[in-house]
């Protein structure tokens, strides 16, 4: 269990103005009867599971973040995975040792996953979860590197949906704790399969794929913010 009070005043104070821009942002789409995943959806309305939408993704050159929505998982609509690639990161961060596939050779640069956003089928966030490699093709970076790239996502541009873009970045700083934890929860899952199984690439194992899994409701979580800073 997280106490929040331990994350102290400022860390509170962020995640508390995070949690004011996601409701506004589910407001404004609300009155235009929208919300943050069909803003990325096709407009004709057929949407095939493991399409990027939108095509080609959402990335910001001067941040270095990225993100899309795809379906491919049962008891979900979709889901949003983001990334922060090598131009965002802070200096000093190296991948751990690593396999290379040929998605990761033909870049020129790196790209870390960060968390997977899960969403229902009325466009709201019901969970969060970590991925194998193979899933998202990224540069396998230790969960206390990718623990310093949290704060550095932002998509600061209007293109596909400004009010989706903000979404995402809200989001990522309300539920900050509980990303933390998954991270380091992942990180251990693949330590344990590699224990066990030593002579295995665990990274490009199509068995695993998730690899730390947490419920969440935004209401919640807010609520939890503003408990914890009146109590400090």
């Amino acid at each position: 269990m997280i106490d929040f009070v331990d994350l102290g005043r400022d860390r509170l104070r962020a995640m508390a103005a995070a949690g004011a821009d996601v409701v506004e942002c589910e407001r404004v789409l609300d009155k235009a009867d929208a919300n943050v995943v069909g803003e990325l959806l096709p407009a004709d309305g057929t949407f095939y599971e493991f399409d990027h939408c939108p095509p080609g993704d959402i990335y910001d050159s001067e941040t270095g973040s990225q993100y899309y929505y795809h379906a491919h998982r049962p008891g979900e609509h979709g889901h949003f995975h983001t990334f922060l690639r090598a131009a965002g990161m802070p200096d000093g961060l190296t991948p751990v040792l690593q396999s290379v596939v040929p998605d990761m050779a033909e870049r020129d640069d790196a790209i870390s996953h960060l968390i997977a956003i899960s969403m229902d089928n009325a466009g709201a966030p019901i969970a969060l979860f970590t991925t194998n490699r193979w899933l998202t093709g990224e540069n396998w970076y230790k969960a206390a590197d990718v623990e310093a790239m949290l704060d550095r996502f932002e998509i600061d541009h209007a293109q596909a949906s400004w009010p989706t873009n903000i979404w995402i970045g809200a989001m990522l700083r309300l539920f900050r704790p509980q990303i933390v934890d998954l991270l380091y929860q992942r990180d251990a899952a693949v330590a344990d399969l590699v224990a066990a199984q030593p002579e295995k690439d665990v990274f490009e194992d199509r068995d695993v794929d998730a690899l730390s899994y947490r419920a969440i409701s935004i209401a919640d979580q807010i609520q939890a913010v503003d408990a914890a800073l009146k109590r400090l």
